[in-house]
């Protein structure tokens, strides 16, 4: 079962496999910010198709504000350009649910260019899928989102682990969805995967999530180094390195409302 089905130009109904952790009758926001990104390439391929002499623009920069809970429906979607260009372009993309919009997304999207010759990082690589240990994490979180994640992590403490995700289940059923698109689509995990707090006593949803991406991810697992910090004013913040089985591909970054409960 996919996270998605269309069911029209801009809608798309979610299934069971979306469902949240901290509801179990609201989305899980992963999908939908994976799905946001999907629409936007989608978009993208329509107005300029890929081409040698125009090359598609891969998504470099997305952050998305999260307005409020999804229930497990149907959502609607709209694509605006804000500044088109040929090398450079921003695109605003909304998600709503009866009216409503839930997440914004604005997005930047750069012209590829051969930099194989300069390419290179001093950002540490983690520990590979096959060094890490599988850990179940529907032993802290329910939900059918958390269902369908693969996970092995390494915890060195609280708030602070390398691990790694994947999922089998297709993001939009019967259509292509880019790697990036899905990759996208389990980013939001990486706010549950190392808690600070049991999320039985401590509510710490986020209320954004911002991505920089310097390469599309290769196909598989993706990779996060992740520490998750909490301030003593109710604000918090969770901060990834981003990795595919090839090395970093970006950084991730979520702000968040601590509510002990």
């Amino acid at each position: 079962m996919a996270y998605f089905e269309r069911t029209g130009p801009t809608t798309y109904l979610a299934t069971d496999h979306t469902g949240g952790a901290w509801a179990l009758d609201e989305q899980h926001i992963a999908p939908a910010l994976g799905l946001l990104a999907h629409v936007v390439e989608t978009d993208r391929d329509e107005r300029r198709p890929d081409s040698p002499d125009n090359p598609a623009l891969p998504l470099a920069r997305l952050s998305y504000d999260i307005l409020g809970t999804l229930p497990i429906g149907e959502v609607d979607t709209t694509v605006t350009v804000q500044r088109p260009g040929r090398t450079i372009e921003l695109v605003e993309a909304t998600l709503s649910h009866g009216g409503r919009p839930a997440v914004i997304l604005r997005a930047w999207l750069l012209q590829p260019r051969d930099t194989r010759s300069v390419a290179g990082s001093a950002t540490p690589t983690i520990p590979s899928p096959d060094e890490t240990e599988p850990w179940d994490p529907t032993t802290v979180w329910p939900g059918g989102f958390i269902r369908t994640i693969h996970l092995r992590r390494a915890q060195t403490g609280p708030g602070r682990a390398h691990f790694w995700a994947r999922t089998d289940e297709p993001l939009v059923a019967d259509e292509p969805v880019s790697t990036t698109a899905a990759a996208i689509g389990v980013l939001d995990i990486a706010n549950g995967m190392t808690v600070r707090e049991d999320p039985t006593r401590v509510a710490f949803p986020n209320l954004d999530l911002t991505a920089h991406m310097v390469r599309a991810p290769r196909p598989g697992w993706v990779g996060f180094d992740t520490t998750v910090t909490f301030g003593d004013d109710g604000i918090g913040l969770t901060s990834s390195v981003v990795h595919d089985e090839d090395g970093p591909i970006g950084t991730l970054n979520q702000i968040l409302t601590v509510r002990p409960r």
